[in-house]
């Protein structure tokens, strides 16, 4: 259930690359334990708003952005402690990408940046996250295994774990399920509807029918504006506010 509080507030939001707009002045608020999708064709501009939220935006030397992005309430452009905010915010790219270490290191490396070392601690950490990611009953037997010897759904539930290990208060996933087949999807899904019992979840996708399954509220970007933004029964019943959704969900153009 939407928790009503804003976790996110977003506030004429402009990104540019270079002379190239991307997100063209949205506005939006995504709240505490919200189910967040962001669905739109692409070129949209839904990975540029991932990468705003955890500040990666500045890794690309053309990108600049205006507006205001505030999480808790605190704008993200003032913020000193970066890491504090990445802490805040786990992501899971589209292809997974796991660390070059042992199933159990992938788990424990940022516990470990953070000052754990004890370990017990450590051992509860990653036993924990790997049973959030449904990854534990398959790999407890073998947590000194490469991870990157791991098929590739069992790598993306690794990232998953990854991800939750330093205790993120909203995961961002972006396109997680892109190559990975579709049982696991499904079993990743079932994760999420678990995970945002405590945590604010912003997912996009490409897959449609995935945001209509887990999003409380879903927004449909398009060539960098909101083009519609409601509660998921709005966005993909037959009678969204906008004639260009209905064709979008229904794979009329995209």
């Amino acid at each position: 259930m939407v928790a009503g509080k804003s976790k996110i507030s977003v506030q004429d939001l402009r990104v540019t690359y270079g002379h190239k707009a991307a997100l063209k002045g949205i506005s939006f608020d995504i709240y505490e334990n919200d189910v967040f999708a962001i669905i739109g064709p692409a070129q949209s501009g839904k990975s540029t708003l991932l990468s705003v939220l955890n500040r990666t935006l500045e890794f690309t030397a053309d990108a600049r952005y205006r507006g205001i992005v505030k999480v808790d309430g605190d704008d993200i452009r003032h913020l000193h402690n970066v890491y504090a905010l990445r802490r805040k915010i786990g992501m899971v790219a589209p292809l997974p990408v796991g660390l070059p270490l042992t199933i159990y290191d992938n788990v424990a490396f940022a516990p470990r940046m953070a000052g754990i070392r004890t370990r017990d601690e450590l051992d509860h950490r990653v036993e924990q996250c790997l049973r959030q990611a449904a990854l534990w009953d398959e790999v407890k037997d073998r947590l000194n295994t490469l991870g990157t010897r791991l098929s590739g759904g069992q790598q993306q539930r690794l990232t998953i774990a990854r991800a939750l290990s330093h205790q993120p208060e909203i995961l961002c996933l972006d396109e997680f399920s892109i190559a990975i087949d579709p049982v696991t999807t499904m079993r990743i899904e079932e994760v999420l509807k678990d995970l945002s019992q405590h945590m604010t979840i912003i997912l996009v996708t490409n897959l449609v029918q995935q945001a209509r399954r887990l999003a409380n509220r879903t927004m449909f970007l398009f060539n960098g504006e909101i083009v519609e933004l409601d509660h998921s029964d709005v966005i993909f019943s037959d009678h969204p506010a906008q004639h260009k959704t209905y064709e979008y969900v229904n794979g009329i153009f995209g």
